[in-house]
């Protein structure tokens, strides 16, 4: 099933592969990718780590790499300054270890950068994912959101604007039809979010996505 050939780094793999750096052979997402896609190895894919068929790209944050500090965070910046064709995602192990810096890493990476963020609880977790987006099962493809209003709507983008300060259901889910994209609400002044969450929830979320990330 592996398999190592010249790739067009800006082209998506063919259905039923995947592209993975090189950094990633023997590892548990690969063996458990075995037998469900065919992998090509690549050693210039820079700090991506895997292209998908739907002209997605991954980057991968370990467990490890989250507790170690904040050097994932010059990575991220990099991957989001790639230059890519493809839609960028970022895969991160929400564990035990982890979790106490995942509201962190969640912030800096959805409303600081802009990026999707799909939490995982392990490699073979996320090679589930992988093998179901490459194989474009019935489910609603989880690395292929769109940007558009109603993409905004799945459970996931909902679940985490939900966790703005002052923000319940019902106000995240005006939020995501009043804004058009994570970044829009990102950037948002506090008198525009005034007329769609009121004054104070406007200036708690204003507050929350401004401030220094520690």
């Amino acid at each position: 099933m592996e398999s190592k050939a010249p790739v067009l780094l800006n082209a998506a793999p063919p259905y039923g592969h995947v592209i993975a750096n090189e950094r990633w052979r023997g590892s548990a997402l690969i063996q458990s990718l075995k037998g469900g896609v065919k992998i090509v190895f690549e050693n210039e894919l820079g700090v991506v780590d895997f292209h998908l068929p739907n002209k997605t790209c991954i980057l991968y944050i370990s467990e490890c790499d989250i507790v170690a500090g904040n050097s994932y965070k010059r990575k991220l910046v990099r991957y989001r300054n790639s230059k890519s064709s493809f839609q960028e995602m970022v895969v991160v192990e929400r564990t035990r270890l982890s979790e106490q810096y995942f509201s962190a890493m969640q912030k800096f990476v959805i409303f600081e950068l802009g990026l999707t963020l799909l939490p995982v609880s392990g490699q073979t977790e996320a090679s589930q994912l992988i093998t179901q987006t490459v194989h474009g099962e019935g489910r609603q493809n989880p690395f292929g959101r769109r940007r558009s209003v109603s993409g905004l709507h799945e459970p996931l983008v909902l679940a985490l604007v939900q966790q703005l300060p002052g923000v319940g259901r019902v106000k995240a889910m005006a939020l995501l039809q009043h804004f058009s994209s994570i970044h829009q609400l990102c950037g948002a002044a506090a008198q525009d979010l005034e007329p769609v969450v009121g004054q104070a929830a406007a200036q708690l979320i204003h507050s929350f996505l401004h401030s220094p990330i520690v």
